[in-house]
């Protein structure tokens, strides 16, 4: 599903533990790190996308998690030209995303990155909010600064309480 102006609908999940670090994962047999994320279906919200990412990334159901908040709007960000497929239609030329922040309020014994056929992650670990910046690939950090700076007060405001 592609949008009008080139963008497919994805959601974007930070998910912090109570000490306020976030999982950060390795794709699968690379060596390239990233927050869960993943594309929207046909007749699917934001939220139900973000539950089922979620479950297919990392194994963690609704009842392991509290949802903390999510972006107000979109955020986009378009790919490198040589990653644009050209022949494809509608072509894609990025992505749009909701981004949500989530408290665990499960264990790491939660987590399964095995869930389905073809996993998207092998490793996690926790890491200090902040650090993904140095880490994503180059033309995911403005996405990434955008999300991180709106949703960091309601994850300080989930510490504090």
């Amino acid at each position: 599903m592609i949008d009008s102006d080139g963008f497919r609908p994805n959601v974007g999940i930070i998910l912090s533990n109570p000490e306020g670090k976030v999982f950060w994962a390795r794709r699968y047999g690379q060596n390239a790190w990233q927050f869960p994320q993943g594309g929207i279906h046909q007749n699917e919200s934001p939220d139900q996308a973000m539950f089922r990412e979620l479950f297919e990334e990392t194994g963690l159901s609704p009842e392991h998690v509290e949802v903390v908040g999510k972006t107000s709007k979109w955020l986009r960000y378009r790919l490198p030209k040589w990653m644009v497929r050209k022949n494809s239609h509608p072509v894609c030329i990025g992505q749009k995303q909701i981004w949500f922040i989530l408290k665990l309020t499960g264990t790491e014994n939660d987590f399964n990155l095995s869930t389905m056929d073809r996993p998207e992650f092998d490793n996690w670990s926790w890491v200090d909010y902040w650090h993904p910046m140095s880490e994503v690939v180059f033309f995911k950090r403005k996405v990434y600064k955008r999300a991180l700076t709106e949703l960091e007060p309601l994850l300080l405001d989930q510490i504090a309480t």
